[in-house]
């Protein structure tokens, strides 16, 4: 029954993973028409700027689940990659509860506040042209959201994995490629 409900964690960062990924060739057209606007006629705006940026929160942040989904998180590889796969298996489980799940909810739980009041004062940026701020603030408990969640999945692969009722999902999805897709990602 874990492993279903670390299957449907994993399809939910997979997915909302594919998604923010044409966030960034939005950032590319958005950040292209801006300077082009800019330098040829003169024309500028804070709030394409500002979309630029949100677009870029966004992607950090709701990608970080996927990220780690694949396995795509930066760790200090010299060091582990001389460890065997279940001592690697425990510094991940260690590592999720000790830091990650820790620091997830923190951020969760402070960051929520501020989501609700920008929302209820109907905050805007402070230059002149600006968005509203609660799309934005909102991205930080919902991509922390989704990273504790994987973080979980994670963890229940680990245990699945030492206790021998699963191989080594390091191994069955190599990073970059999609099992389920069939491919590279």
């Amino acid at each position: 029954m874990l492993l279903s409900f670390s299957a449907l964690i994993d399809g939910v960062n997979a997915r909302v993973g594919n998604s923010v990924r044409w966030l960034i060739l939005a950032m590319v057209v958005i950040c292209t028409a801006t300077a082009i606007m800019r330098y040829l006629f003169s024309v500028g705006s804070n709030a394409w700027l500002e979309i630029q940026w949100y677009l870029f929160a966004a992607v950090f942040l709701l990608g970080a689940g996927d990220t780690l989904r694949r396995n795509e998180h930066i760790r200090i590889d010299v060091i582990a990659q001389r460890l065997s796969r279940r001592t690697q298996a425990w510094i991940d489980i260690v590592g999720t509860v000790l830091f990650l799940a820790p620091l997830a909810v923190i951020i969760i739980v402070l960051s929520w506040p501020m989501v609700m009041a920008s929302l209820a004062q109907g905050e805007l940026s402070s230059d002149a042209g600006g968005l509203l701020r609660w799309p934005v603030k909102l991205l930080i408990p919902v991509g922390f959201g989704l990273l504790l969640l994987q973080g979980l999945s994670e963890l229940i692969k680990k245990a699945a994995f030492l206790t021998g009722r699963i191989p080594d999902p390091a191994e069955t999805a190599p990073p970059g490629l999609d099992p389920k897709a069939g491919g590279v990602l």
